[in-house]
């Protein structure tokens, strides 16, 4: 015959992920004449469960390495970007206590995908992009089947004959 128990313990309760594509425009010192380079470093973030909605908070700098007077010099511009980015979550059990652990993963760390030159000729425009996943943990209930029987074993039985002197 057997039983059921319940079995609390922690697990991922729900999961949310998000791509992000974002413009920046940048104002050099000096009117570029040419970009040589644009790569995106120092990639920080923190997340914090609200609702159902997980909010991550980050902040990554944008570096462009670029040429001026009429690509005579270079120079390198950096801009230091704040982002917030809002992930909606898929729960597996709604009825999951103390679900305000949260574990965030990089699926794509911000990226350049472009850096040209505005129309007007004095500014850096940057397309990035990033993608997120994030996961939430919870206490929740596993339901299991036991017996409360102890299976035979063919064990052979030993013994020991142990003497100590002083």
């Amino acid at each position: 015959m057997s039983q059921y128990r319940e079995i609390i313990t922690k697990s991922v309760v729900a999961k949310g992920r998000k791509y992000t594509q974002t413009h920046h425009t940048i104002l050099p010192p000096n009117k570029p004449s040419g970009i040589l380079g644009c790569w995106i470093i120092n990639h920080e973030y923190k997340a914090k469960k609200s609702g159902k909605k997980v909010d991550v908070f980050g902040t990554y700098e944008i570096n462009v390495w670029y040429s001026y007077q009429n690509h005579t010099k270079t120079a390198v511009v950096t801009d230091k970007v704040e982002y917030k980015d809002v992930i909606n979550l898929t729960y597996r059990d709604d009825d999951c206590e103390g679900d305000d652990d949260v574990w965030v993963k990089v699926l794509q760390q911000p990226n350049c995908q472009e850096a040209v030159i505005s129309e007007s000729g004095t500014k850096i425009n940057v397309q990035a992009e990033r993608e997120l996943t994030v996961e939430v943990t919870g206490e929740t209930k596993v339901t299991v089947a036991f017996h409360d029987y102890e299976d035979e074993w063919d064990c052979e039985r030993e013994t020991a004959e142990e003497h100590y002197d002083k």
